[in-house]
């Protein structure tokens, strides 16, 4: 039962440990953004456990016309985290490639182009994307839980740890404070960048024979211009 959920951590080789690690960046650390940390991990498993039953369920039946590859990886809840951002996007369309496509198309392409990166399962990151479209259209919405109940988990362990290691960007439960830390990187408080202060003296003042001659000034500047 356990492999339900560590299968996300099984790579083979230094390619796609790589092309995961890429993703999870990419497209996990975008969805954590928009949720708080506290939900991303919940659903983080729940994606992970529900790909996992699905890709039980048609392997059976996959298998049976080709060979099936089996799930390793982070991919499969990356594509579910693709698919509840796109379907719950306020964007009609988007530039993919230079071609002007629907929001919600962009993870089926993403999909194909997934399926050229080695040890990757095609039918894992399909279960993934089905699995996280469902939860964007509403069907799975015994996962979503309101943000009183993430704003209480950032107050419990092992969040408030998580919390208080330096260096680790946590993201909160509750909106408006997620709003308010973005604010605060782009208009940050009076006093928070280092300044320098230089010391201006007054200006010299301006000979009485170049204001009443601009003309001839601006001749002799550029006559001491030309070389020699």
């Amino acid at each position: 039962v356990h492999r339900l959920i560590t299968y996300i951590f099984v790579y083979e080789d230094m390619i796609s440990l790589t092309c995961g690690a890429v993703i999870i960046w990419y497209f996990a650390g975008s969805f954590e953004k928009n949720v708080g940390t506290a939900k991303h991990c919940f659903l983080t498993i729940a994606f992970a456990v529900l790909s996992a039953l699905l890709y039980l369920l048609l392997e059976t039946i996959v298998s049976r016309v080709s060979e099936v590859e089996d799930a390793k990886g982070f991919m499969p809840v990356a594509f579910a985290t693709l698919g509840v951002s796109t379907t719950r996007s306020r964007m009609k369309s988007t530039m993919f490639f230079g071609v002007r496509i629907p929001v919600v198309l962009v993870p089926w392409f993403i999909l194909c182009i997934a399926w050229f990166i080695p040890r990757s399962s095609l039918l894992s990151n399909l279960c993934g994307l089905l699995a996280g479209e469902a939860y964007g259209f509403g069907y799975c919405f015994c996962l979503d839980f309101p943000e009183s109940v993430s704003s209480k988990l950032d107050r419990v362990f092992p969040f408030r740890l998580l919390k208080r290691i330096p260096g680790l960007k946590y993201i909160p439960g509750s909106l408006a404070e997620r709003r308010a830390f973005e604010s605060s990187k782009i208009n940050p408080a009076l006093g928070a960048y280092p300044t320098q202060s230089y010391y201006c003296s007054s200006p010299p003042a301006v000979p009485a024979f170049q204001m009443q001659h601009p003309n001839a000034q601006s001749q002799g500047f550029q006559h001491s211009c030309i070389p020699g």
